[in-house]
């Protein structure tokens, strides 16, 4: 089983993050149909989604629909957002199950903006709400803001920190994207991709993780193989007995540099 599939059910944004580089894709929304074909074939393997890997899918004009398939699977519903359509959206994520909002707050230039977001976030229901705060700013006004809205004390040096029940700020640095323009940074390492997760892009191709946000490692397309083929082949293989021999074989690993944290003994993934 997998402890989460990424399913980028959009790779269209209403933003333009420097942090976040642009995909070279095609702009697409995933249909319902095509969305449930995905749980179809992955309902053997997990109930952890993960609507993210590139674009935003609050945006998503099928929405409301795609939750309530997630539901009549039994998924957990996880949803990484940048926040900017969570008031308009509420009424849709109140009415749908959902285990976790991810927003990604240091996308937010704004205090006001985080001060509205805060309030939206009050009126969510029964869900957790990750505020992720992963850039290497002085963040000192925004933790400031966090400590006023919830009356608690917390400062710029804490990292995982509950603000109140169900709600917590999740702290780190920025991180670069693996793309093949970059430097090869190593050929040995290990990683979580495959033993753990995998992400499926908006045109159905399967890659390792959500950080191949060009579908660079092509292992196949879930519209028209069954997640089994695909988990079996022999690129599949190549690169799990790969991570487990402590040695990088695809080229986009080696430029990877958040996987890096997979090689410290005090990281824990987040769930």
């Amino acid at each position: 089983m997998y402890k989460r599939v990424y399913i980028e059910i959009t790779n269209v944004c209403n933003l333009n993050c420097s942090f976040c580089p642009s995909t070279k894709r095609d702009k697409k929304y995933m249909s319902p149909a095509e969305f449930e074909s995905i749980l179809k074939n992955i309902q053997r393997y997990t109930n952890h989604i993960y609507l993210h890997v590139k674009g935003e899918p609050l945006m998503h004009p099928n929405l409301d629909e795609i939750l309530k398939i997630s539901n009549k699977y039994n998924m957990q519903v996880n949803i990484t957002t940048n926040g900017r359509l969570l008031k308009d959206k509420i009424d849709i994520l109140n009415a749908n199950k959902i285990r976790e909002i991810n927003i990604s707050l240091h996308s937010f230039n704004d205090l006001n903006e985080i001060s509205n977001l805060l309030d939206t976030i009050d009126k969510i229901n029964n869900v957790y709400i990750s505020l992720r705060l992963w850039n290497n700013k002085d963040n000192t006004k925004v933790i400031e803001l966090l400590n006023n809205h919830y009356n608690i004390n917390i400062n710029d040096s804490d990292k995982c920190i509950t603000l109140k029940e169900n709600v917590y700020i999740d702290k780190d640095i920025q991180f670069e994207w693996p793309t093949l323009d970059r430097e090869i940074i190593s050929d040995k390492g290990r990683c979580l991709a495959l033993k753990r997760q995998l992400a499926i892009l908006v045109d159905g191709t399967v890659v390792p993780c959500c950080l191949d946000n060009n579908g660079d490692i092509n292992l196949g397309n879930i519209f028209n193989d069954d997640l089994e083929n695909i988990i079996n082949s022999k690129m599949y293989k190549d690169m799990l007995q790969g991570f487990n021999n402590n040695k990088l074989i695809n080229e986009l690993c080696k430029r990877c540099g958040y996987r890096t944290r997979f090689n410290k003994e005090s990281y824990v993934q987040r769930d």
